[in-house]
Formats: C-alpha cells, sequence, structure tokens
C-alpha cells in the first residue's frame, strides 16, 4: 500500500469512528424545528398586494354558508351578515384578530420529547391525506387501504427520525360505520406512535367519543387539556369562499373540547381556486383569516394553524397535479404569506403524481419539500409516502421519505458562517508545512456529525463496491426495513389497563 493509500484508510477509519459515536441531539446536522425562511418566491411588494386583495375579498365577497352558530359567533365578533346569506369581514376586524392571535403554538407528543413548537420559520415535516388505496410495491399493484395499513404507516413514522408528525396518510376502507372509522382513525394513529397526531371527524356528534378515548389515553381530561396530543384537521371551507357547515360544527366542539385545529383549506387551482398562482394564494388566505376570525370568535388565543392548503391542476385534464413546479411554488408563497401575519401555518408538499417510488416521484417529492423547509414552512404536511395525487399510500415510500426530508432539512438549515467556519487557519496549517489535505484534521473529524447527514438507504458506493455489496435495490432495502419494524411490537401501544378500558368502550377492529 503506499503512503497516499495508507493516509486515505487512516483518514477514513478516523472518519468511521468519529461518525459511530454518539451525537447529543442539539448538534445532529438535521432536527425537528430548525429555521428556513431563506427562500422568497415572493417579493415584499407582492405580498402587499396579496394581503390587500385578501381584504378585499372578506370585505366584498365574503363566505357563504355558515352554520347558525358560526353566524352568532361571526357576527358577534364584528363580522356582517348580508341579505344574501353571505358574511363579510369588515378591515378592521381581520386586523383585530391577527393582531390577537395565537402567535406560538406548541403541538405536543405523547411523549414530550416530540413536541413541536410552531412560530417563526421553524419547520416541521409529517405525514397527512385521505388516501384511499395502498400501493404494493412488489406486485406494482393499488388496493383499499385498511385500519392496520393505518396502524402500520403510524408505526413506521415512529421510528422514522425526519418524520417529526403523524396526521392520518389513510382511510380505513374496511370499517364502513363513519363513528367506527373514525374512532379506530385515532386509535390507530395514537397506537402506533407517541408523535404529535392529526385526524378528522366526519360529523360533530363523533367528537364527544373522541374526546373520552383521548381522556382514557392521557390518563384523564385534567392531563389531556395540559397536552393535547392530537389536532383536529378541519376543512371548514368547500372552495371557493363557502363555509363547510358539517365540518365546522365538528371545529366547534373540538375547540370546546381543547384541541388544537388545523384551518385547512384546499382549492385546487383552475377548478375551485383561481388558475393563477397568486389567486389561489389570494383565496387560500381569504378562507383561512375568516377561519381564524371564527376560532378566536370561539375562544379568543385558541391554537389554530393557518393552513392554506391550494392545490394544482393539470389544466390540460382538470386532474390535480401534487408533484408539479407549480404546487412547490404555491405551498412555498403560502408559507410567506404565513410570515406576513407572523402566524403559525401549515401547507402540503411531498406529494408525488407518480404511481410508484420512482424517479419521477423522487424529483416530485424532493422539489418541494426542499422548497417548503427553504421558505420556513412550520408544518410540511403530505411531505412523505403519498403518490397519485393523494390516492395511493406506499409505506416503503414513506421509509424512503426519511432519507429524503433529511436532505431537504440539510439545506434548510442553510450555511453557517462564522469564524471556525471559515477555516482560514485550517487552511493555512493544511498548506504550509501540513498535510496538504484535511482528511484527518481536528476540524474534519468535528464536523463530520454535525454538519453532514449521512443518508439511511441511499447508496453512496462506488460501483465496484456496489457490484461486491450484490447490487443492493432501493425498493427491496426499503421492504426489508419495514418488515423489521413491524415485527417488533408497536413501542407506542397503550398500557394494558388502558387498552383494556378503551376496548369496552369503543368497537376497536385492530387486535389488540
Amino acid at each position: 500500500m503506499t503512503e497516499t493509500q495508507t493516509r486515505r484508510a487512516g483518514g477514513r477509519a478516523a472518519r468511521r469512528e468519529a461518525r459511530s459515536n454518539p451525537l447529543d441531539a442539539a448538534l445532529r446536522p438535521v432536527r425537528p424545528g430548525q429555521e428556513g425562511g431563506t427562500y422568497h418566491p415572493l417579493s415584499p411588494a407582492q405580498m402587499d398586494r396579496i394581503h390587500h386583495a385578501v381584504l378585499d375579498a372578506l370585505e366584498e365577497i365574503g363566505l357563504a354558508d355558515a352554520p347558525p352558530s358560526g353566524v352568532a359567533y361571526l357576527t358577534g365578533a364584528g363580522a356582517i351578515l348580508g341579505s344574501d346569506g353571505r358574511i363579510r369581514f369588515p378591515r378592521a376586524l381581520i386586523e383585530d384578530t391577527i393582531a390577537r392571535a395565537n402567535k406560538s403554538i406548541t403541538l405536543f407528543g405523547r411523549d414530550p420529547r416530540h413536541d413541536m413548537t410552531l412560530s417563526g420559520n421553524r419547520v416541521h415535516y409529517g405525514t397527512a391525506g385521505a388516501a384511499v388505496h395502498v400501493v404494493d410495491v412488489q406486485t406494482r399493484t393499488y388496493r383499499d387501504s385498511t385500519v392496520q395499513d393505518l396502524h402500520d404507516a403510524a408505526r413506521i413514522a415512529d421510528q422514522l427520525d425526519n418524520i417529526h408528525f403523524v396526521q392520518r396518510p389513510m382511510v380505513c376502507r374496511d370499517i364502513t360505520d363513519n363513528r367506527e372509522m373514525d374512532l379506530n382513525t385515532l386509535y390507530a394513529c395514537c397506537a402506533g406512535t407517541t408523535k404529535h397526531v392529526g385526524t378528522s371527524f366526519t360529523e360533530p356528534g363523533f367528537v364527544a367519543d373522541a374526546m373520552a378515548m383521548l381522556h382514557l389515553i392521557a390518563g384523564g381530561e385534567d392531563k389531556w387539556r395540559e397536552r393535547p396530543f392530537v389536532s383536529n384537521s378541519n376543512c371548514f371551507v368547500v372552495p371557493p369562499m363557502k363555509f363547510a357547515t358539517e365540518s365546522c360544527l365538528v371545529m366547534e366542539e373540538c375547540i370546546r373540547g381543547g384541541m388544537p385545529v388545523l384551518l385547512l383549506s384546499a382549492g385546487q387551482a383552475g377548478a375551485t381556486a383561481p388558475a393563477p398562482i397568486a389567486g389561489a394564494i389570494v383565496q387560500a388566505t381569504a378562507e383561512c383569516l375568516a377561519g381564524l376570525v371564527y376560532v378566536n370568535a370561539i375562544k379568543p388565543g385558541f391554537p389554530a394553524i393557518f393552513g392554506t392548503w391550494p392545490f394544482v391542476s393539470d389544466l390540460r385534464t382538470g386532474a390535480m397535479s401534487g408533484g408539479s413546479g407549480e404546487q412547490a411554488l404555491l405551498t412555498a408563497g403560502c408559507a410567506q404569506m404565513h410570515k406576513y401575519y407572523g402566524l403559525p401555518g401549515g401547507a402540503a408538499a411531498g406529494i408525488a403524481d407518480a404511481k410508484l417510488p420512482d424517479m419521477q416521484a423522487g424529483w416530485e417529492q424532493a422539489t418541494s419539500n426542499v422548497m417548503a423547509g427553504l421558505s420556513g414552512l412550520n408544518m410540511v404536511y403530505e411531505a412523505a409516502g403519498m403518490h397519485a395525487s393523494l390516492l395511493g399510500f406506499c409505506l416503503e415510500s414513506l421509509i424512503l421519505g426519511d432519507d429524503l426530508i433529511g436532505q431537504a432539512l440539510r439545506c434548510t438549515r442553510g450555511i453557517e458562517v462564522d469564524e471556525d467556519t471559515l477555516s482560514l487557519d485550517v487552511i493555512r496549517a493544511t498548506c504550509m508545512g501540513g498535510p496538504g489535505h484535511y482528511l484527518g484534521a481536528a476540524q474534519t473529524l468535528g464536523r463530520m456529525q454535525t454538519d453532514y447527514l449521512y443518508p439511511c438507504l441511499a447508496n453512496r458506493s462506488s460501483p465496484k463496491e456496489w457490484d461486491e455489496l450484490g447490487k443492493p435495490d432501493l425498493i427491496a432495502q426499503a421492504i426489508a426495513k419495514k418488515e423489521k419494524i413491524l415485527t417488533q411490537r408497536a413501542a407506542a401501544r397503550f398500557d394494558p389497563a388502558t387498552d383494556a378500558a378503551i376496548r369496552k368502550r369503543f368497537k376497536i377492529h385492530l387486535p389488540a
């Protein structure tokens, strides 16, 4: 072995040793709640124009179809009910609501180490959606999703470092009764992860049962209200500019029960929202501000996530295109408007139009996830596992998404510039009488873990090494990791007494 080869081998050994040492969570290259916000697709002047268009839309057009209780809350706060049945919002009411709204929200996990603070440009990635199919990567087919699939997704997400929360990504299509479906959705997610969970309710009458289950899981209503570890994903509007009457009643019940709400406006540009990206942002922002007035009229300062989720249409067909560059721009623009108002917000990214976890899925998921992180979006929903424009969810893609989101987070973290990172002393010592390389430098070894992220499954070996390793396949590795996780007992499962109490009161479809 030559001197150069020996030196390089020694450097590799030192780096392996450095990389294997445990690292304090605060020093890891990526972590939940990193600061983004360096990407600005909208200029300050453009945001001002969007804001004024939003105020005009709320004051002149307003929203229709509020339930009677919502009319009472909103008019009591200062909104105006017109003879046409539409609720209109004076500028002063919007401005006052923004001023008194909760600007920093903590979404709790059942395990406190998974708590997330939503404020400023802190970024968190997680699942979401209502896929009706599961993608079988081995047979390349789609089948109906089940409660077991949902539970498996939560269990897998619980073990992935870069998935920070679990909002229900699939519908339990094997449960036909809506009440049982909602309660089993809640059970399956909470029994699978101790991270924060998001879910929906079909009818307002189901919320009381859900709260009773959550009180059992938490150990009492007081403990639940102290640390609510589930939020309500609430489609409180039916774009364009109409309240979703039933969902508004669900929202009212969730607020009374102490459950944080995601105010979700999900118009589709070119269909239920204007085709221009700016127009879609205007409508989504207006709808969410109306929702914010609603929430604060019920309970001032209640934790509400500003959920502008406009989606994109392929205007040739009218079909949704979640994996498009336009979707990435929409999400980043919405994130900027959240910061414009200083409100904790969330939007969708990471959706693939691709039907399988292939190259198309990779570029679609990466583009929007990176742009969402760089824009400082607090909650990046649907960031992993979602295919076929929200119709299919893939467990293997969820696992691969953990690596992908890790890279997005590393981009989000950006470049630190200080005396040490500028490296002038290290360059001087290396070049002037030093070894002429940085392989064994103390700075290199010290920065290996803190500055550089190493993927779990992605392959960085040379073609020769790859061949010697048996040409490992990425999908096969994801399948193996999925099976390894699912053969272990779920760490998040409830203690036997709690589980028995839940099963005694509710019809739980998952086996004990």
